[in-house]
């Protein structure tokens, strides 16, 4: 394995376990390490950067949230890469049709038209209340990065109805995100690698859902977390531990980055 000198992170489910909804402190000791070796950490998540978590005595370098569409670091906009506002109003529509309110994320406010339980039980994986707000059509003139909502699968086809320049991403099975068609962690991993002048072979990422799969394939080594789907894991390099039982430290700790 070539020196690694990044590391990309899924937060939920890779780094946060869906049960306890907290890091260990195996996980936690990991990144510590890791960072003190020098080693550029990223988060890189379907949040918002609003909603990313506060890990006590680490402090990552990058941010690569709404799956890829607005990424940064203390000193820069690395990539912003909003849904076409055509689109937006579409997706809204197409939405209302099935029932389903939706909640749309700038970059500094998330906010719904209504909810539903799908998209309240989505938020409170993330310990996050769906705000409905008054100021929703107003919203829409600013920049959108993402679109939320409760959604199955059978309800993909009308949600993306006559939708050229936007499309799914999900990695859970009740609810979707919805980001520019040209998005994508992978996507966002390019502009990263680029940005800090590396190459794909001095990357790692780990990652437990379907939003996570262009993230495996963008680096030298994509991890899949054995707690992962398995159509992630079908494209891994690796499987390591799952979440509950700290997969990620004795990955690092085997292969000789800690």
């Amino acid at each position: 394995m070539k020196k690694i000198k990044i590391i990309f992170f899924d937060i939920d489910g890779t780094l946060i376990d869906f049960t306890k909804k907290r890091i260990s402190e195996k996980t936690l000791e990991t990144l510590v390490r890791l960072k003190e070796k020098g080693i550029i950490l990223c988060l890189a998540t379907g949040r918002s950067p609003m909603t990313l978590p506060d890990f006590k005595g680490i402090a990552f370098d990058v941010f690569l949230t709404f799956n890829g569409s607005y990424c940064y670091n203390s000193e820069k906009v690395i990539f912003s890469n909003p849904i076409p506002s055509g689109e937006v109003k579409k997706l809204i529509d197409n939405a209302a049709k099935i029932g389903r309110p939706v909640s749309i994320a700038t970059k500094d406010t998330l906010a719904a038209n209504g909810a539903d339980q799908d998209l309240i039980d989505y938020f409170g994986i993330a310990g996050l209340k769906v705000e409905v707000t008054k100021d929703f059509d107003k919203l829409l003139r600013e920049e959108i990065y993402q679109v939320m909502m409760g959604c199955y699968q059978a309800e993909y086809a009308y949600m993306m109805e006559n939708i050229k320049r936007a499309k799914i991403t999900a990695w859970w099975d009740r609810a979707v995100d919805i980001i520019p068609a040209d998005g994508g962690k992978g996507k966002a991993i390019e502009k990263i690698l680029a940005y800090y002048h590396l190459d794909k072979s001095e990357a790692i990422a780990f990652g437990d859902g379907n939003n996570d799969i262009e993230m495996l394939q963008s680096v030298g080594t994509g991890v899949a977390m054995a707690n992962g789907s398995q159509q992630l894991k079908a494209v891994a390099d690796a499987v390591c531990g799952d979440v509950a039982e700290d997969g990620i430290y004795y990955y690092c700790l085997e292969h000789g980055l800690l």
